[in-house]
């Protein structure tokens, strides 16, 4: 009963579509806005952070930090490029649905399929996408494709190297003045790890806290 239901049930016209479609996208768009706040808000908390490590010439502690600042501006770089091809999708969209007012159908759009796959591969829209695509396909838009493997482009091996150069870059934007006045061997102090053992109550307080920095940065940046 239910298949014969579906068959007698009227297909939306493009217009319907486009217009569910476009609506949420500009969802996606928000929650990325959104996820943009967040990140820099937590920024300035480890800004602050990284300021108060140098002037206690605690470079491991701020080195470590600016490791986390290089990391997150590298999530809303991407979290625009995002952004800016979900709209590319929208425009694209309305463009088969006009040529679908003379054909009488919406066709398939090479544009629309590049830039779905390339969205499947960015962790924050990648599940949205994949109802795209099949909704899509299903609409004659794209064709049905093969999703590669999500990207981590965050935790590849090929640009640590690359973050560790922008990590002093960034110290001394935030406290270049202090960390000019400390002695050679403190400034070159090699990062922190994450989670690392301290001897005094005080110290390890402090340890704490840049952990919970740490932690509240990854997650939002997740």
């Amino acid at each position: 009963m239910e298949k014969v239901m579906n068959i007698l049930k009227p297909k939306p016209n493009p217009q319907q579509l486009l217009r569910d479609w476009q609506r949420r996208l500009r969802q996606e768009c928000r929650n990325i806005e959104r996820q943009i706040r967040d990140i820099q808000r937590e920024e300035k908390n480890v800004q602050k952070a990284i300021k108060e490590a140098a002037k206690r010439n605690d470079m491991g502690s701020a080195k470590s930090l600016a490791k986390e600042i290089v990391r997150s501006k590298r999530t809303v770089n991407r979290l625009y490029e995002n952004k800016a091809q979900l709209n590319s999708i929208s425009m694209h969209l309305g463009e088969s649905v006009a040529i679908a007012r003379t054909v009488g159908h919406l066709s398939k759009s090479a544009e629309v399929m590049k830039l779905v796959n390339n969205l499947m591969k960015a962790p924050e829209v990648a599940m949205t996408m994949q109802e795209f695509s099949k909704e899509m396909t299903k609409a004659g838009v794209m064709e049905e494709m093969v999703n590669d493997a999500v990207d981590s482009a965050l935790d590849s091996e090929d640009i640590e190297d690359e973050i560790e150069e922008e990590v002093d870059k960034v110290l001394t934007a935030i406290a270049g003045e202090t960390t000019a006045q400390l002695p050679e061997a403190v400034r070159k102090q090699k990062l922190k790890q994450p989670v690392q053992t301290v001897e005094d109550a005080e110290g390890a307080d402090e340890e704490e806290d840049l952990e919970e920095l740490r932690a509240r940065l990854a997650k939002v940046r997740s």
